[in-house]
């Protein structure tokens, strides 16, 4: 890692820190994709504003948390990170997830608002299909080690490091399975609509989305909806972090500043 970013600071089981700001304008919750961990996004405080403070979500079963059992359905992974945020609810909370992190963040963003009654100022989810898209099971959880590393490299993204070294790959794939296994098998509640304004992105190379399935996510929010494709593949914010992280400020520039909505 590099020097400029520091390590992460536990905010309990769930959330970690990059950057603590004293008195946040808002906050950002981000989710990451299968396999990944708190860590991918963190060097993206740095990309943000000064006055927002970012919350990643740390899931079980690795780095930190790697002693714990992994959490191989929604339910509980939702329901774990909710609770967890109630701390910091006291600024406006937005929400970014990819890939898998999509469907949690959507999830943990309705769970809080049924239980405190105001939405999340923004639901931002890339590369992944809409709740209310049909998503055939091709069940890759059920595969053994090596076949389920090969479906998941053609999507880009795997540590060639971790493909190579049989320790390594031991450590990361009890873990990595219970994630798709989740990302699999997840379905959402039909009906159901956050309140808060939802922007979806993709990569225009990424072979696991459809764009009228990244659109879809136009079904699932009662307030406005946008999306925005860049130049990639599934993991086209490892390159695009930047673009990224500026759209997302951008969009949430007025959030918690006086005499403008939350």
């Amino acid at each position: 890692m590099s020097s400029s970013i520091p390590a992460a600071i536990s905010c309990g089981g769930w959330i970690r820190r990059y950057r603590h700001v004293p008195s946040p304008r808002l906050r950002l919750v981000c989710c990451a994709h299968a396999g990944g961990s708190a860590g991918t996004f963190r060097a993206w405080p740095g990309l943000l504003p000064q006055d927002v403070e970012l919350l990643a979500v740390q899931y079980p079963g690795r780095q930190d948390r790697f002693g714990e059992p992994c959490v191989d359905s929604m339910q509980p992974m939702a329901a774990g990170i909710a609770a967890a945020l109630t701390p910091f609810l006291d600024r406006p909370v937005a929400f970014f997830g990819h890939s898998l992190g999509a469907a949690v963040a959507y999830e943990v963003a309705l769970r809080l608002e049924r239980a405190h009654g105001t939405p999340p100022a923004h639901l931002f989810v890339s590369g992944r299909s809409a709740p209310s898209r049909p998503r055939p099971s091709r069940n890759l959880h059920r595969l053994d080690d090596d076949g389920l590393l090969e479906e998941l490299s053609a999507l880009g993204g795997m540590d060639g490091q971790v493909l190579a070294d049989p320790g390594l790959r031991a450590v990361v794939m009890p873990a990595l399975r219970a994630d798709v296994r989740i990302a699999e098998t997840y379905r959402a509640e039909p009906g159901l609509r956050t309140g808060a304004p939802v922007t979806a992105y993709h990569g225009d190379r990424d072979a696991s989305v459809e764009a009228a399935d990244v659109q879809a996510w136009s079904e699932h929010t009662a307030s406005d909806f946008a999306s925005r494709t860049f130049a990639g593949d599934h993991f086209y914010l490892q390159e695009r972090a930047p673009e990224l992280v500026a759209d997302l400020a951008a969009r949430l520039d007025g959030v918690g500043r006086p005499g403008r909505p939350a």
